[in-house]
């Protein structure tokens, strides 16, 4: 049996806005540009040799009713003005034989800065741990950032995340952030070699 391990991963990102909660997830799943699939939900790790490509790119590999695998934040209200955030952070190891790390972060009363970094910290942090990386945990993010980069362990930090205040008029808003697992095309056994220093964002 071959082992189900992704070989891609794109990013992305929606907002969503109905009188009913389920509506108001369908159209951020609609603004993140991946409402045509049947999702499902993994945990965390981000696998050896995977690579971070486009969401037009992930999306050419993908058809509508496809079971497709996503490690997701998400978060709703119908409070007016109440803030909200879904984020995912992303850790990469400089070894790209070792796995790195996600995660999924969903807060409410943070801006999208905030919610980000707080995210990103979390997947560096269980990322150095597994690493073996010796480090302050009371110190402050930028501290903490500085000693994993600076240990040549660690290659990469970053984070996307969707923040949005509710609705004025008392509608359900939802936000969602996701990273999507791509696996090889069957329909042609070649993938795609598109590769992304920064994880892209849907367009506004």
């Amino acid at each position: 049996m071959n082992q189900l391990v992704p070989k891609k991963m794109f990013f992305t990102k929606g907002v969503g806005h109905h009188k009913e909660q389920l509506e108001s997830f369908e159209m951020a799943l609609r603004d993140a540009g991946i409402a045509e699939y049947n999702l499902v939900s993994v945990s965390s790790i981000f696998p050896p040799g995977c690579k971070r490509i486009s969401r037009e790119e992930g999306k050419k590999s993908l058809s509508p009713g496809q079971v497709v695998f996503w490690v997701a934040a998400r978060n709703a209200t119908n409070e007016p003005n109440r803030l909200i955030a879904a984020s995912i952070g992303l850790a990469q190891p400089a070894d790209t034989n070792h796995y790195g790390y996600l995660s999924e972060h969903h807060p409410f009363g943070e801006t999208e800065q905030k919610a980000g970094e707080y995210a990103e910290d979390l997947a560096a942090t269980m990322l150095a741990t597994t690493l073996g990386l010796e480090f302050d945990s009371n110190a402050a993010w930028d501290e903490r950032e500085q000693v994993y980069k600076s240990s040549g362990k660690i290659i990469r930090t970053t984070n996307i995340t969707q923040s949005a205040q509710g609705h004025k008029d008392g509608l359900w808003t939802t936000v969602v952030a996701a990273a999507v697992l791509v696996f090889d095309d069957v329909n042609d056994g070649q993938a795609s070699s598109g590769k992304l220093e920064a994880i892209s964002e849907p367009a506004s």
